[in-house]
């Protein structure tokens, strides 16, 4: 029993350093180009570019197999700021991958929903909620407006509306001095 025990905990103890080890050397450089560039893209993970969301987009300019002009919802300003950040001359926005719009959010007609959950699975960022032959909806502060919800709805019932702002990415808020010393003192 007692070298059970043992053998476990050594087991144990020998993954986690493993798994420590790793988390330290796959962290993303966040000074990285790939980062730089990431953090101009508009976050819509469309794959209107080519790629299957910005990440990659920015992975694939950073080694030199996409250009810069190929995100439609970043617009003549995203291919400007790309252009400036990697001290190239800017192109006009490649046109054949779709054009530039205002930013939008996702609608569902909840009378004519069906809870099919095609636009579920379609949903690159999770922003749509619901059940199978239940109503879904829309959390309209998690959409990116890329649109993928639409064509997989064989009702039609999801329409895009205007948005304010472009969307971006929640940035963790740091927690404030106060609450950090009353959770450590």
């Amino acid at each position: 029993m007692v070298t059970a025990i043992l053998t476990l905990t050594g087991l144990v103890l020998v993954i986690g350093i493993v798994l420590l080890w790793l988390g330290r050397r796959f962290t993303p450089d966040e000074d990285s180009l790939v980062e730089r560039i990431n953090e101009v893209l508009p976050q819509t993970q469309c794959a209107q570019c080519g790629y299957p969301g910005c990440r990659p987009y920015a992975q694939a300019i950073a080694d030199g197999e996409a250009d810069i002009n190929q995100c439609p919802p970043g617009g003549e300003e995203g291919v400007r700021m790309l252009a400036q950040l990697l001290d190239v001359e800017p192109r006009p926005l490649d046109q054949t991958r779709g054009e530039h719009k205002p930013p939008m959010v996702a609608v569902i007609d909840e009378d004519r929903c069906i809870g099919c959950t095609l636009c579920i699975q379609a949903c690159p960022v999770d922003a749509i909620l619901g059940a199978q032959k239940q109503m879904h909806t829309i959390i309209a502060a998690e959409c990116t407006g890329c649109e993928l919800c639409i064509e997989p709805c064989p009702v039609d019932c999801i329409d895009m509306a205007g948005r304010k702002s472009a969307w971006r990415w929640p940035r963790p808020q740091p927690i404030p001095i106060r609450l950090r010393e009353r959770a450590h003192g």
